[in-house]
């Protein structure tokens, strides 16, 4: 399937509440980052800026910037010539991923019981309750896309920047193999485990925050790689 396959009806309609605004990056990467995961991009497309930012109503400049940003993320491979194309992590990636994953989000998780504002953590929480909303809608790329994004908004609250930036190459590249690999968004209930997670940071609790985060990043890695 190529980008000519998405519909434009479910992307513009949105992108036109901006009050007049020109959709930004900001506005199309979510939109494009979620129609991969939910493979009306296929993970062996190519596609072309001219074809996406026709499916977006944008200009080829703002999709230039959406691909160099899933580029730096690892979801999308770009080559000098080529077009673009969804990558396909495989066992040996997918397991290095959260290795490195569970190494870093460890010192994230201490750092944000130490740091975490009573602000923070309803912030946290209203994400968990979005994410928990799109699995009860059976809005499966959002749900992936939210649940990734829990673990960055962790990292923000740690406040440094290197293990920010570290985890933003490798959380949403865990989200596109979860989307390729689980059959079902909702098999994988993240959200239940991200709700006990911002309870033992609440609480201050370095040590559950640790246990918890290291439980939840080894159910995901073994339904993962139970696929292959």
């Amino acid at each position: 399937m190529t980008a000519h396959a998405l519909q434009r009806e479910p992307f513009l309609p949105a992108l036109r509440l901006a009050a007049g605004k020109k959709p930004s990056v900001d506005d199309i990467y979510p939109r494009l980052f979620d129609a991969i995961l939910e493979q009306r991009i296929a993970p062996a497309s190519r596609f072309t800026e001219e074809s996406l930012g026709e499916t977006f109503g944008v200009s080829r400049s703002v999709i230039r910037r959406v691909l160099a940003k899933l580029s730096h993320q690892q979801v999308i491979i770009l080559r000098p010539n080529q077009r673009a194309q969804v990558a396909a992590p495989d066992a040996q990636q997918t397991r290095q991923i959260l290795e490195a994953r569970r190494m870093t989000e460890i010192t994230v998780v201490q750092l944000a019981c130490a740091q975490a504002t009573a602000a923070q953590i309803r912030q946290l929480r209203e994400l968990i309750a979005r994410e928990h909303e799109c699995i009860e809608h059976n809005q499966r790329g959002p749900a992936i896309r939210l649940s990734g994004e829990f673990h960055l908004h962790l990292a923000a609250i740690a406040a440094n920047a290197p293990l920010a930036q570290f985890l933003n190459s490798l959380v949403p590249l865990t989200s596109l193999v979860i989307a390729q690999y689980e059959a079902k968004a909702c098999t994988y209930c993240a959200w239940q485990e991200h709700v006990a997670i911002v309870e033992a940071v609440e609480r201050r609790d370095s040590n559950a925050a640790v246990a918890l985060m290291t439980q939840h990043l080894d159910h995901l890695e073994s339904k993962l790689l139970k696929h292959h």
